[in-house]
């Protein structure tokens, strides 16, 4: 598949949001629309949209990569979706209906409520700052993809295919904001999970497969396994140790994240919302066992067909994050390519774009109070494009400093820089919702919240010594959520009044 063709299938894809988000917008480009969509989506689309959101473009190349890696990962990834899988259940019982109660436009106006302003004020810089990486390491996968099989080709500079990408995403959400997301998303999820099933039927037509020998030829491999059971100190992936990380790094990453709860919050009720994330939920596990078939059939047709794990430029060394790529656009035909861009383009942007979103949101209401002003009014909507602008531009800068020193997997390292940056927010909300006999002392809860995360560090540079052997993967955000609990409750004070929300 040339970079023509390519280029001109982004350039369609990129026409058909920029038309949806001008239907959607043109009646209605307000703050409420922006923030909450008017609290009128429907939830099957906020559901099915959300699939897009939550598995992103790493998802889509970086697990099936993983299946083969050297430190022979496998299909351990799915202990961690059953992890996500009651982390979620826990955001759906727990978390949703106290933010619908309190009626929140950001999820961070609970701790405002429950804790004081330095404590919200803490809570939302958590978010801005964490959001902002992981969006950056998202968008940076798909980025280094079109880079090579693309925008090389016509001898242009990486930071420029950053930069024309931040503008598209730019282009089709500053105006309708959540509103054009909910539409938009759910076009770019079905691309995605067409792609998905798409790419496992062109592989097994390549190797001559039915559907049920697809299945034996996976079982039989050296790639099937799902359970490790060994060395429960020594091993990262030890089923209880990626079932605790899945777990807690679903709900601060998405209960505790404005960007996933956004959309729920425009649910028109609890009712809704509820509906929509069990459904969510049980598509989001069927569709990671397909995603680690695809990766186990990438591997396999590889080896029967001499394809090498591609190598980094920048350091020499093998990446599996670009197998997917290099066997979809250089070893397929034309139609498995072209199945194969618009699923990363799709996974990749609905991740991006809903980020950018619920960045530009978090600070407008948490910083800049618009919730509490006169949403029509031309200077807050023009406020919020310059806030929106700018997060476009820190993101790109990041991704531009994320080039120059990323090695690994991108999957592994997102979650690895979540363990440290979302652990406070988690240790926060926990306080607010299980002590209620007990009040933080408020200036001290940004210190505790960045003493938390360099003690964690310290204590994961060192678990042999100090745990006999032990070794931290996820459940690291478990450690980095207890430290920052027990420096808040040291530090608070009995109430004599229980707190009631």
């Amino acid at each position: 598949m040339t970079p023509s063709t390519i280029l001109l299938l982004i350039i369609v894809y990129f026409g058909t949001l920029f038309y949806i988000s001008h239907r959607v917008s043109r009646k209605d480009s307000g703050n409420d629309a922006f923030f909450t969509a008017n609290k009128n989506s429907k939830w099957y689309l906020v559901a099915f949209g959300m699939i897009g959101t939550a598995l992103s473009g790493v998802t889509f190349i970086s697990v099936p990569g993983e299946v083969g890696a050297p430190s022979g990962e496998q299909f351990k990834y799915f202990q961690f979706v059953l992890g996500n899988a009651l982390g979620f259940i826990v955001i759906t019982k727990l978390l949703l209906p106290l933010y619908y109660r309190m009626n929140l436009t950001s999820i961070y106006g609970y701790i405002e409520q429950r804790m004081g302003l330095y404590s919200y004020k803490t809570a939302a810089s958590i978010f801005l700052i964490s959001r902002t990486i992981s969006s950056a390491f998202r968008l940076y996968l798909v980025v280094i993809v079109l880079q090579r099989f693309v925008f090389d080709f016509y001898h242009i500079p990486f930071a420029f295919t950053v930069l024309i990408s931040l503008i598209l995403i730019f282009s089709y959400t500053y105006r309708g904001g959540l509103k054009t997301i909910i539409i938009t998303d759910t076009l770019q999820t079905f691309f995605l999970v067409t792609s998905v099933f798409l790419t496992i039927y062109f592989i097994c037509d390549r190797m001559d497969l039915s559907a049920i020998g697809a299945f034996e030829e996976v079982k039989n491999s050296n790639y099937s396994k799902i359970f490790f059971f060994d060395d429960f100190f020594g091993s990262k992936f030890h089923f209880i140790k990626q079932i605790l990380g899945g777990m807690f790094v679903t709900i601060a990453m998405t209960g505790l994240d404005q960007d996933l709860m956004q959309k729920n919050l425009s649910c028109k009720n609890i009712g809704e919302a509820q509906k929509n994330m069990f459904t969510f939920t049980g598509i989001f596990v069927i569709i990671n066992i397909f995603f680690l078939s695809v990766g186990a059939l990438l591997y396999i047709y590889a080896n029967k067909n001499g394809i090498a794990v591609p190598t980094d430029l920048i350091t020499g060394k093998p990446r599996t994050d670009l197998l997917f790529p290099e066997i979809a656009l250089n070893h397929l035909a034309v139609v498995p390519a072209i199945v194969f861009l618009l699923g990363i383009i799709a996974a990749t942007f609905a991740t991006t774009d809903s980020a950018l979103t619920a960045l530009t949101t978090s600070f407008c209401v948490d910083f800049l109070g618009m919730d509490k002003s006169d949403s029509t009014r031309k200077n807050t909507v023009r406020t919020r494009h310059l806030v929106h602008i700018s997060f476009s531009v820190l993101i790109f800068f990041v991704i531009i400093i994320f080039n120059t020193i990323n090695d690994s997997s991108v999957v592994g390292m997102i979650f690895k820089v979540a363990s440290y940056t979302y652990g406070p927010l988690l240790g926060l909300y926990a306080f607010g919702l299980f002590q209620k006999s007990r009040n933080v002392n408020d200036k001290l809860v940004p210190l505790m919240c960045l003493a938390a995360p360099f003690l964690t560090y310290l204590i994961n540079e060192n678990s042999k010594l100090l745990l006999s052997g032990y070794v931290f993967d996820n459940e690291l955000i478990v450690l980095n959520g207890l430290i920052t609990y027990l420096g808040l409750y040291l530090t608070s004070s009995r109430t004599s009044e229980k707190i009631s929300f």
